[in-house]
């Protein structure tokens, strides 16, 4: 391990666990944008389930490594924020493409999907993908239409054998009569 004093090294510690526990992780450099921003950028991480944090890029070097993680040193330069995600991994690339549309000064450098490093490219793909909550709707969904057609059908037949019987019933009345 590098040298890192002490009060250091939970930040790396720290860095680890979120890395080694998401699903999806985007780093940006946020240089550039305003604390008003920021702030609202950091409100949409929290709604989402995102931890979004600055941290030194010596730090998610070693924090990387120490998790396994390769190839993320090349994107390492200038300032880095990086987004984490343990359960949607489309959450961070989603909501930071989005917001970068609208912020010039936020800028994607790369994600991890999985423990593996993705280019700016593939994080926009990412992002472009439905997330968690729109596939389990869409999911929902095409499980209620066979539901629901059945119970349009049973409704019709047991609709046909109530006017079958008021018409039995009908002409039994005749015939009494």
């Amino acid at each position: 391990m590098h040298d890192i004093r002490p009060e250091k090294a939970g930040k790396v510690a720290e860095l680890k666990d979120l890395l080694s526990s998401s699903k999806g992780a985007v780093l940006v450099d946020y240089c550039g944008l305003t604390v008003a921003e920021d702030t609202e950028l950091r409100s949409k991480m929290r709604e989402a389930g995102v931890k979004y944090m600055v941290a030194k890029n010596t730090f998610i070097r070693i924090a990387a490594k120490e998790a396994g993680i390769e190839g993320l040193d090349a994107y390492l330069e200038h300032n880095t924020a990086v987004a984490f995600s343990a359960e949607d991994p489309v959450a961070p690339a989603k909501i930071l493409n989005d917001f970068s549309k609208d912020h010039k000064a936020l800028e994607i450098k790369a994600g991890i999907l999985d423990g593996k490093v993705i280019a700016l490219d593939e994080v926009k793909a990412l992002a472009e993908l439905p997330s968690r909550e729109e596939l389990l709707a869409k999911l929902v969904g095409s499980m209620q239409a066979p539901i629901s057609g059945l119970v349009n059908v049973l409704q019709g037949t047991i609709r046909n054998f109530v006017y079958t019987l008021e018409a039995v019933r009908q002409k039994k009345e005749q015939e009494s009569a």
